[in-house]
């Protein structure tokens, strides 16, 4: 049985019970402070749900242990995605917020476990902002995801995540029957101000 509890942050929108939640998935070395001012700028009417990931990498909190760079503990990562997944559940109902509407906002480190929410808990996700993801790893079956928006941005520049990852992620995500939209920027690793404004852009024609 795993422990569900995360520490994190809850903010409630005035219409919380109708409003979608943005669970925001902080990169490595981040806390659940850091997204929140992304995550309301992003959906100003949605419940923001921020939780710190467990695993620490020396003194930075990430969501899943890693082996080495870009190389994955996969029985970790599958791990950590159920227990995030147990966790947005039992704050859906601590907080009464709707678990149909939970759009997943994860940079680097947290949009791979968004990612692999997708492929492991797709049901846990109405939609989800992958900001410089990579593949967190290629199941034997892929899961139902016909008709779920996703949202891909990445950097041709990015020195952690190469653009053929990001687009093998899209492909994988695309064949599982999601909604990809796959955005590029000429940076790298960092979220820059024009992807962030296509996420919000597209975030704010979805009817969630």
């Amino acid at each position: 049985m795993t422990d569900p509890a995360f520490i994190h942050r809850f903010v409630p929108a005035p219409t919380l019970a109708t409003a979608p939640t943005l669970l925001l998935l902080h990169g490595t070395g981040g806390n659940e402070e850091d997204l929140l001012d992304l995550g309301q700028s992003l959906l100003p009417d949605a419940n923001l749900l921020s939780p710190r990931g467990k695993v620490l990498e020396g003194a930075m909190p990430r969501f899943f242990r890693r082996l080495a760079e870009g190389v994955f503990d996969l029985e970790d990562l599958k791990f950590r995605t159920h227990e995030l997944a147990e966790f947005v559940t039992t704050m859906a109902q601590a907080y009464r917020f709707n678990p149909h509407k939970v759009v997943a906002v994860g940079y680097s480190n947290g949009a791979n476990i968004a990612a692999s929410l997708l492929l492991q808990e797709p049901n846990v996700l109405r939609a989800a902002v992958l900001l410089h993801a990579m593949v967190p790893f290629v199941p034997n079956t892929l899961p139902d995801l016909t008709g779920k928006p996703v949202f891909l941005s990445a950097g041709r520049a990015d020195p952690i995540v190469a653009p053929e990852n990001t687009q093998q992620l899209a492909t994988l995500l695309g064949q599982a029957g999601a909604d990809v939209v796959l955005h590029w920027q000429p940076g790298g690793h960092q979220l820059s101000r024009e992807e962030f404004e296509a996420a919000r852009t597209w975030l704010s024609k979805r009817d969630f």
